[in-house]
């Protein structure tokens, strides 16, 4: 009897105080949410410590039941759309969510990771199963964050064709805003690691993901140039912790030139 009324107790102190997620936050707008795709080196395929596997203080993540859990590696965990979860490693958002944390006070991270490795981007085209998992967790996410940007990472699957890749990457960036109703979302697209020997074409890849910004607005591009690979297309642990560090100084610069609007 004691136990029941104890249950019963604490079920109403928590319906008058209004229940509250597993994050916690300063109010919407306080909460800033960014969407995560693409392939394999979005999904992480770098090593990380024990330490680094420890949870990102102020960042959270939407887990597999669609609810925010504190983040920490993989990222990648709970993409419903993911290979095998040990496969799943270390990616850009770590150093991401890290370097906007610190550069703007007040607010606490939100990340909706979905990508899957070996994509396409016509596998991405509005419609598909990854481009509609995509808008569906991240509106889910919207319930209780602010949208700031959404970070891209693709092309290596791409780099034989890559004189369409220019206009395809402009279509997703369109429909994504179109569809989440956001016409100035920023957008930032992380150039792939340019191999010589097995893959020439990731030169040409990534020349039209630098133009991007050209194309459209409130659009950016991160470089690869002087990042290193475990292999023929996979940053290794230090590259993918810096391309995450230039991910959040673009995404940083785009806010900015949206606030000034």
């Amino acid at each position: 009897m004691k136990i029941a009324k104890l249950i019963l107790i604490l079920a109403t102190i928590c319906l008058q105080a209004g229940c509250q997620s597993t994050h916690s936050h300063k109010g919407k707008k306080k909460f800033h949410v960014y969407l995560l795709i693409g392939q394999s080196n979005m999904a992480g395929r770098a090593p990380f410590t024990e330490e680094e596997s420890a949870v990102i203080p102020g960042c959270f993540l939407l887990n597999a039941e669609d609810k925010w859990e504190p983040a920490r590696n993989p990222l990648n965990r709970y993409s419903t759309i993911r290979k095998d979860l040990d496969l799943q490693k270390m990616g850009p958002g770590y150093t991401f969510a890290k370097t906007m944390l610190t550069e703007q006070a007040g607010i606490t991270l939100g990340l909706v990771v979905n990508a899957r490795g070996g994509t396409r981007i016509e596998q991405w085209t509005r419609g598909t199963e990854f481009y509609n998992e995509a808008i569906r967790r991240v509106k889910i996410a919207q319930a209780e964050g602010t949208l700031k940007g959404i970070l891209w990472h693709q092309g290596e699957s791409n780099s034989k064709y890559y004189d369409r890749y220019l206009s395809q990457l402009k279509s997703l960036v369109e429909d994504l805003r179109n569809d989440l109703e956001m016409p100035d979302l920023p957008f930032v697209a992380g150039q792939v690691f340019y191999n010589a020997d097995t893959k020439p074409n990731t030169r040409k890849i990534n020349e039209q993901i630098a133009k991007l910004p050209d194309t459209l607005r409130l659009t950016g591009y991160v470089s690869s140039d002087g990042l290193t690979a475990m292999d023929g297309a996979h940053f290794d642990s230090k590259s993918i912790k810096l391309l995450g560090e230039r991910y959040a100084r673009q995404m940083l610069k785009l806010i900015n030139q949206l606030e000034q609007q």
